[in-house]
Formats: structure tokens, sequence, C-alpha cells
């Protein structure tokens, strides 16, 4: 009976140690689960935002890449263009393992370029616009030589004019902007002037600005006075000789025909070298299609138009009389009701030229006409009864009989079709969707 309580009592214990073992035994599995958990999840809590900085950071890469590469095959193409090296519709650019395809369209006289790249997926364009020509610049109402400034009779310019000469008046004439005669011998006498005024010397005149002088009397200056200030220096004219030269080779290039005169109708021409005279008159409209030159007289008179074809689109074009360093040949008249346009672009104009050289008329324009640009570096322009005009440059003009000069802000930065420019020159470079 003892021997039996006392087997009992073994396999108890037995049955108890093993127990306790089980028991530690799950606790310490449990305390190894809940540790692998909390290091997993502090492990994750670590390596995710790292993980996700890393991957933007090569998002970052694969997009500036792509950026890149968009703007290598812009320049690849553009480079090529203004060399005048050989480009297909379509240039394909590959580098290491990306690559950019860039398109070349022309529309009206421009090109329009556009460089898509790929890295990784990540997809990035360039488009820009070039647009060929030679240009120029009027910052003037009036750009004026030695040869000076004279206005009369009610006559009026809507904007700045610059003389190297003197700027001189009778019977009330006006200029509402500036007024600037430079050099030594400035001079600004009885004229009224709604802006400023810079002279040496500025007599018997209405400033309506402030006053730069060295010497003033009989004069009024609503603004401030400036005495003992500096002679504004003198400047050039806007177009240099050799690009006058280079529209003629332009022109001549086209082909050389004698006089012309069209009376009727509507005619094209250009380009060209009239080696003659021509007239346009009596309601005949005249299309350039090209620059012209025409070594002796223009008449456009009567109603005609001369204008340039719509092809044109924002550029300007060019007319051009008479042989440089000539004194008899190049005069241009556009009278009674003559009309001188461009392409119908806002931006576009016929610019006028005459070589004509000294104290001889270049232009006679008059007679409720329309211009643009009227461009004389070494003759006179006479300018009146009611005619409208954009800008003249001269090395004089002659304004009389209510005739108005209204400067137009395009002006500022005409580019023209032809002309020594080696190619291209570039209106927009952007980022497109």
């Amino acid at each position: 009976m003892n021997r039996e309580k006392v087997k009992l009592n073994k396999g108890q214990a037995q049955t108890v140690i093993s127990f306790r073992r089980t028991t530690a035994g799950q606790a310490m599995i449990t305390a190894v689960v809940f540790f692998l958990f909390v290091s997993i999840t502090v492990t994750l809590g670590i390596t995710g935002p790292v993980y996700r900085e890393v991957q933007l950071t090569r998002d970052i890469l694969n997009s500036k890449e792509s950026f890149y590469l968009s703007e290598s095959g812009q320049e690849d193409v553009i480079y090529r263009l203004k060399n005048g090296l050989n480009v297909s519709s379509v240039e394909t650019l590959t580098i290491a393992s990306s690559t950019v395809t860039t398109t070349v369209v022309d529309n009206a006289g421009r090109k329009i370029i556009t460089s898509s790249a790929t890295s990784s997926s990540f997809v990035r364009k360039i488009k820009s616009e070039l647009i060929i020509g030679a240009g120029v610049t009027f910052n003037y109402g009036i750009q004026v030589g030695e040869g000076g400034l004279y206005m009369k009779n009610n006559s009026s310019v809507i904007g700045n004019i610059f003389s190297n000469g003197p700027v001189t008046a009778d019977n009330s004439p006006i200029i509402n902007g500036d007024a600037i005669s430079a050099g030594l011998n400035g001079l600004i006498d009885d004229m009224e002037v709604t802006g400023d005024a810079y002279a040496n010397t500025i007599t018997s005149s209405i400033i309506g600005g402030d006053a730069y002088y060295q010497t003033i009397f009989g004069t009024t200056v609503s603004g401030t006075e400036y005495p003992g200030s500096p002679d504004q220096a003198t400047t050039s004219m806007s177009i240099p000789d050799s690009l006058i030269e280079q529209w003629t080779q332009d022109a001549e290039a086209g082909g050389v025909i004698g006089s012309q005169t069209y009376s009727s109708g509507i005619h094209t021409l250009g380009p060209v070298k009239i080696d003659g005279n021509l007239k346009v008159k009596n309601s005949a409209e005249l299309v350039l299609m090209g620059t012209v030159w025409v070594t002796g007289e223009v008449d456009i008179i009567n109603f005609s138009i001369v204008r340039l074809d719509s092809s044109y689109g924002n550029q300007s074009g060019v007319m051009i009389s008479g042989i440089k360093g000539n004194t008899v040949a190049g005069q241009m008249e556009i009278e009674n009701n003559a009309q001188v346009l461009g392409s119908g672009s806002p931006n576009s104009h016929l610019m006028l030229i005459s070589q004509r050289v000294g104290n001889v008329d270049a232009f006679d324009l008059e007679g409720i006409s329309q211009t643009s640009v009227v461009y004389a570096p070494y003759g006179r322009i006479e300018v009146a009864n009611n005619i409208n005009v954009k800008s003249i440059a001269a090395w004089k003009v002659d304004i009389s009989n209510n005739a108005e000069v209204t400067y137009e802000s395009g002006l500022a930065n005409l580019l023209f079709s032809s002309g020594p420019s080696g190619g291209y020159s570039i209106e927009s470079w952007k980022e497109v969707e």
C-alpha cells in the first residue's frame, strides 16, 4: 500500500515537472515571437521611409536625365539649322539607354522644334520656335542725322525723336514724347514737347516734362530744369550699310528685269532687281514675294497698294531704291491715298529704303497716304498733307501740313525674311506637356 502511494507520488511529481518545463518553453517561444515582431516592426519603420527616399531620388534623377536629354535634342537640331547642316523632319538621339526624338515642322517661315525624351518611363518635352531673318531695331518715331528735323503747320509726332542735328519748328507743331538733339550743337527751337527735352540749347519752346540743357531762354518748362547737363551723345542709324548691300544682293539673285508699270489689277513681284523705274498707280495692287531693288525711281500713287504676301507671316520685308553713293537715282514718292502694307500680321511691315545721297528728296510722302517705315540714311524725307507713317529715319526730315508720324512699339524688333543672319533666331523655348 505504501509502495503504491510512493509510486503515485513519483508519477505526480514527474507530471508536475513536465508541465513546468512545457510552460517555460512556451513563454520562451512567446518572448522570441514577440521580439521578432517588434524587430520586424522597427526594421520596417526604418527601411520604409529610406526606401521611399531612395526611390524618390531615383525618380528625380530619371526625370532630370529625361529633361536634359530633351534639351540635348533641341540643341543638336538648332545647332545644325543655324550652321546650315542637314536636318531631317524627325531626328533621334540616343545617350546610354535613353532616347530623345526631335521633330521639326515648318510653319509660316518658322521652324517649330519639339523634342521628347524618355528615361525609365519618365517623359519630358521641350518646344522651341525659330524664325529666320535679320533683326533691325527702331526705337524712335523719328531718328534724324546731322541734317536735323524741321516741323511746321500743325504737324505732329506721336513718339520720341532723336536727332544728331537741330530740332526746329514753325506754326505750332508738337512732339508727343521726348525730344533729343544730340551733340555740342544740339538745339531745340520753337517746339512744343510734351515729354522731356535734351539739347545743348533750348529756345522759345514749351516743354511739358523736364529740360536738360546748357543754355535756355524764352522757354516754359513744366517739369524740373537741369542746367549744366552734359550733351547727349550722337548715334548711328539703325541699319548698317552692309545689311542693305546684302538685301540688294538677295534681290538680284532672284533675277534682273527692266522698268515696270502697274496701272490696274493684282500683280506679284520678287525677289528681283529692277534695272530702271517702278510705278504702281490707279488702284493697282502689287504683292511682294521677296526683296525688291529698284535702281531708279519708285512711284506708289493714286489709291494703289504695295504689300507683302501673306506668307511673310510675322516677318517684315524690304523694297530698296537707288544705287549706293548716287545723288540722282533713288527717289521714292508715296502720294494720293497710296498704301504700303505688311503681310496682314500686326508685327509685319514693309520697309522702304532709299539710297539717294544729299540734301535732296529721297522720299516725298504726301496726300492722305499710309506707310510703315521709311529709311533714307543719306538723304532727305519730305512728309506732308495728312500722311500717316509709323517710323522715319533719315539724314534730314521735313514734316508739314498736318502730317503725323505715329511710332508703333512693334518696330523695336523687326525681323526680316532675308539678310546675313546666318540662319535662325530663337523666338521661344519652353517645356510643354
